[in-house]
């Protein structure tokens, strides 16, 4: 499958920081690319550079082989992290006045109906809310038919069901066959969304790949997960691998069975037991040592 961007050798400086350090990867046409990282690691430059935002000083971006140019601004839909819609016009004003910006536009009646707009389409902007305001911009995101779509921390927010209904919408966006290029801090959702995805710290890229390809990469274990309060800290040293966050004990662990006798010969109840496989959170946490809003 060939690429629809590549980015090469890219690196981007502030002064005496350098934001993006020689980060190169080729996005593949029709997949889903997920770029991870902590605050501070540099993917919201890499996203701006690849947005065509601002400028590198090193390396290049192509667009179906090409450096980006008018191509590029027709055909790539982009849907901020925050964008302040204008005030006092209708939700259908807002999409019809994006369509002007474009020479090709997908039909407005069309979007209304597969993004759930119709019951408020002529209401005021400000009287929306926060799960109709993100279906909203993903319709506006699309207007102009994008062959590739920048999503930036879409669902941060959003309550858990309207989080699920947007990953519906951009499933349904990547079965039309639009590339897709999607920034989370939510863990879940790049698994179940990316085809790839290429974690950044300190500006460069630290991991790349499938996510089930490098989960079995970094890891032959699993995690056996109790309440923190049934397991106090103290408990841990040499015995357990574990770390605590959530309100729970993480116990990393090769063999379950050693591991359950373990607790059992400690006291420790077991009402809340749960034997997890390793996910992206564990890896995030592994390579980057961070929490992932630290």
């Amino acid at each position: 499958m060939s690429a629809i961007l590549q980015v090469s050798s890219l690196v981007k400086r502030f002064g005496d920081l350098t934001a993006v350090n020689d980060v190169s990867f080729d996005i593949r046409k029709g997949t889903c690319f997920g770029l991870l990282g902590p605050n501070g690691a540099g993917k919201t430059t890499t996203i701006e550079l690849m947005e065509g935002i601002k400028t590198p000083d090193e390396g290049k971006i192509l667009y179906q082989g090409e450096p980006l140019g008018a191509q590029f601004r027709n055909e790539a839909g982009i849907m901020f992290q925050n964008t302040a819609l204008q005030e006092f016009v209708t939700v259908r004003e807002m999409l019809v006045q994006y369509s002007r910006f474009y020479p090709r536009t997908a039909d407005i009646d069309q979007l209304v109906d597969e993004y759930s707009l119709g019951a408020f389409q002529h209401q005021d902007t400000r009287r929306i809310s926060g799960g109709q305001k993100q279906r909203l911009l993903l319709a506006m995101a699309l207007i102009n038919l994008p062959k590739i779509l920048f999503l930036d921390e879409p669902t941060t927010g959003l309550d858990p069901q309207s989080r699920r209904n947007l990953w519906e919408r951009v499933r349904q966006v990547k079965a039309e066959g639009t590339t897709i290029l999607l920034t989370t801090h939510y863990m879940e959702e790049a698994y179940e969304l990316c085809d790839e995805i290429a974690i950044m710290d300190h500006g460069r890229i630290i991991a790349h790949g499938a996510p089930d390809v490098l989960l079995a990469r970094h890891f032959d274990d699993v995690v056996v997960q109790i309440g923190e309060k049934d397991m106090p800290q103290q408990v841990g040293g040499p015995e357990f691998d574990a770390t605590y966050r959530n309100g729970n004990a993480h116990i990393v662990t090769d063999d379950v069975n050693l591991t359950i006798e373990k607790l059992l010969s400690l006291e420790i109840p077991l009402d809340r037991l749960r034997i997890r496989a390793r996910n992206l959170e564990d890896l995030f946490l592994e390579l980057t040592g961070k929490e992932l809003r630290a």
